[in-house]
C-alpha cells in the first residue's frame, strides 16, 4: 500500500491563485512521487473573494482535495493548526501557502529525507525576495525568539515542514488556543533536518498579514516559547528597589551634610517615594505576571476553531 502525505493549505481571499496550487501538488505527485498517495487539505478562513466556491469545483473534480470551510476567520495560525489535526498522512507538510512564496518543488526533497529517517524536515528561508526592511525584522525576530526560547527553534524556519505522523501524535496532546506551530514542532523535538531554499516574491494578488497580524503573531511566538519579558519585568523591579533604596541612603548623607541646600523640604522624599514604588509595582507586576502566565496556559480552552463545512471527509462535522 502506498504512504500518504498531507498537504495543508491555508486559504484566506486566494481565489487567483488556488488553481495554482492544486496543480503544482497535484503534478508534483504524478511525476516525481508517483509511489505516495496523497490529500490536500485547504482549510478557508471565512473567504469572501469567492475562493470557497473555487475549491468546491476542485474539490468536485479530484477527491485528492479537501476542504475544511470555517465559520469564520480565526486567523491563519489556527486554520492551519486544525488543518494539521484533521490529516491522516504518514507524512504531513504543515503548510503550502496558496501563493506558492514556500515552493511546492521543494517536497520531493522533503519526502526523500524523510524516507531516510528524518522525522521533521523543515525550510530554511536563505533567501527572501522581499525589501530589505523585512528581510532585517524578520531576520533579527527569528534569533531573538531562538535566543529566548527554553528549546532550539531553527533560525529562518516557519510552518514549511514535513513531519512524520509521530510528531504528529506529539502535536494532537498540545491544547493551545493560539498555536505557534513552528515552535511546537521544535518543541517536540524527533531527528530534523533543514533545507535551503529561496522565499520567492509573490505573483498574484497580495498578502492579506497586514502589519498588525504581524506583531500580533510575534508577540504569540515570544509569549508561545519563553517567560523571559515577564522576567525582565522582575529583575526590573528589583534593580529599581534597590537603586532607589541607594539613592534614599545618598541622599539622607547629603541633606545630613547640606542641610536645606539642595531645595524644598520633602523634594527628595517624593522623589525617592516615587522612584521606590515604581520598583515596588514592577516587582510585584513581574511576579502577577509569572502566575497569569501559568494560569493562561492551563486556562486557553476555548475551540481551536469552528467549522461549518467538510468536503471530500469522510468522518462527520466536527465543530
Amino acid at each position: 500500500m502506498k504512504k500518504l502525505i498531507s498537504i495543508i493549505t491555508p486559504v484566506y481571499n486566494e481565489r487567483d491563485n488556488l488553481r495554482d496550487c492544486y496543480e503544482s501538488v497535484k503534478n508534483i505527485f504524478s511525476t516525481d512521487l508517483t509511489d505516495f498517495d496523497y490529500e490536500h487539505i485547504f482549510c478557508d478562513n471565512n473567504s469572501n473573494d469567492g475562493s470557497l466556491e473555487i475549491l468546491k469545483e476542485i474539490a468536485r473534480e479530484d477527491s485528492h482535495v479537501k476542504i475544511i470551510a470555517n465559520s469564520r476567520n480565526f486567523g491563519p495560525f489556527r486554520s492551519n493548526f486544525n488543518g494539521v489535526l484533521n490529516a491522516k498522512g504518514d507524512g504531513i507538510l504543515t503548510f503550502l501557502p496558496a501563493d506558492l512564496q514556500d515552493p511546492p518543488e521543494l517536497i520531493p526533497e522533503f519526502v526523500k529525507k524523510w524516507q531516510a529517517g528524518y522525522q521533521v524536515i523543515y525550510g530554511i528561508r536563505k533567501k527572501r525576495e522581499e525589501n530589505l526592511i523585512m528581510i532585517l525584522l524578520r531576520k533579527a525576530y527569528y534569533r531573538l525568539v531562538n535566543k529566548f526560547a527554553e528549546f532550539y527553534i531553527p533560525p529562518d524556519v516557519g510552518e514549511f515542514q514535513l513531519i512524520d505522523k509521530v510528531v504528529l501524535e506529539a502535536l494532537k496532546e498540545c491544547e493551545d488556543y493560539y498555536p505557534y506551530i513552528r515552535g511546537m514542532i521544535a518543541n517536540c523535538g524527533f531527528e530534523s533536518i533543514g533545507v535551503e531554499y529561496v522565499w520567492r516574491a509573490r505573483k498574484k494578488g497580495y498578502s492579506k498579514n497586514r502589519i498588525f497580524s504581524l506583531i500580533d503573531q510575534g508577540l504569540n511566538g515570544f509569549i508561545s516559547t519563553t517567560n523571559i519579558p515577564l522576567r525582565i519585568c522582575l529583575l526590573s523591579g528589583f534593580a529599581l528597589s534597590f537603586l532607589s533604596l541607594l539613592y534614599s541612603f545618598i541622599q539622607l548623607i547629603l541633606n545630613i551634610i547640606y542641610y536645606r541646600k539642595f531645595g524644598p523640604p520633602g523634594i527628595a522624599t517624593l522623589i525617592v517615594a516615587l522612584f521606590f514604588f515604581s520598583g515596588v509595582q514592577l516587582f510585584f507586576i513581574g511576579l502577577l505576571g509569572e502566575y497569569i502566565g501559568a494560569i493562561h496556559s492551563q486556562v486557553r480552552k476555548r475551540p481551536l476553531i469552528i467549522e461549518k463545512e467538510r468536503i471530500n471527509f469522510s468522518d462527520d462535522l466536527k465543530s
